[in-house]
């Protein structure tokens, strides 16, 4: 983590990244493009989320999220820092002349061996099958039917682990603290994600918020009752009401938005705790 001298107020606290363990060359260009954010908006052109828009200008970088280059070894040729999620990637040039890039793990370096088989040693950016990870073991980028890409853990620093094996499933506590069934058969990759600073930076300055593309955002009492449920009345009030609301009148907290009958549900072995 980086800190600054306090040349100005907004400076004083900010905290940034620590960049002197990233290789220093360019992306892949074979695997990096430009892309087209939605910035908020749906397929009509309307507003769906707000609080979005504008922001830095960046390339995307192709990741491999399935890794199915079965039995064959790569090694890591730099470990790179990509503007588009908060862990790090790695590029991986295989023996068989492919180049890829991947999510690095923690303690990866460059010139570590990785490979996705079976079976593998208990090493970080290893991928293998569920049901050959001993317990207690931290896993991340976990695929959620065998076959598709990983769509789990992905997230700078964040890690699941292994708890039991039994009757072709395996349970992993994921990082929201829920106790999940998947398939032995499904992929994950071993160790945990880097950048585990990344949870504890201070912004320190509104600008910067809206370089990453994230505008303001306004409490719904500082508006008036015609905007928002909790607006109106003289000075600072109380929101007059006996829960918080959305400013479409729904109920703002506390209020569970899972599916009842989603057909996934009958994988959760015990939800989240809150």
């Amino acid at each position: 983590m980086k800190r600054y001298k306090p040349t100005t107020a907004s400076r004083r606290h900010m905290e940034g990244y620590d960049f002197s363990n990233l290789s220093k060359i360019k992306p892949l260009k074979s695997k990096t493009g430009g892309f087209k954010r939605s910035v908020g908006r749906g397929n009509t052109g309307l507003i769906t989320v707000r609080h979005k828009g504008g922001g830095v200008k960046r390339l995307y970088r192709e990741i491999d999220f399935k890794q199915d280059k079965k039995d064959i070894s790569g090694k890591i040729f730099s470990i790179e820092y990509d503007p588009n999620r908060t862990a790090r990637i790695a590029r991986v040039h295989y023996a068989d002349g492919d180049k890829r890039y991947v999510l690095a793990p923690e303690n990866l370096k460059v010139g570590d061996t990785v490979i996705t088989a079976e079976r593998v040693p208990l090493k970080p950016g290893n991928r293998a099958k569920l049901r050959n990870i001993p317990q207690g073991t931290e896993i991340y980028n976990v695929e959620i039917f065998p076959g598709r890409p990983g769509s789990l853990v992905r997230s700078a620093g964040s890690k699941a682990v292994v708890m039991s094996k039994d009757a072709g499933y395996v349970q992993v506590q994921l990082p929201s603290s829920e106790l999940r069934k998947f398939s032995e058969n499904s992929m994950a990759s071993i160790g945990r994600l880097s950048n585990l600073e990344h949870s504890s930076i201070t912004v320190g300055k509104a600008g910067r918020s809206r370089h990453r593309g994230i505008r303001p955002s306004v409490r719904g009492s500082a508006m008036n009752p015609v905007d928002h449920p909790h607006g109106g009345g003289e000075g600072a009030q109380p929101i007059g009401l006996p829960y918080p609301k959305t400013p479409w009148g729904k109920h703002a907290l506390g209020v569970k938005t899972r599916k009842k009958k989603k057909r996934s549900g009958k994988f959760i072995v015990r939800r989240r705790k809150k």
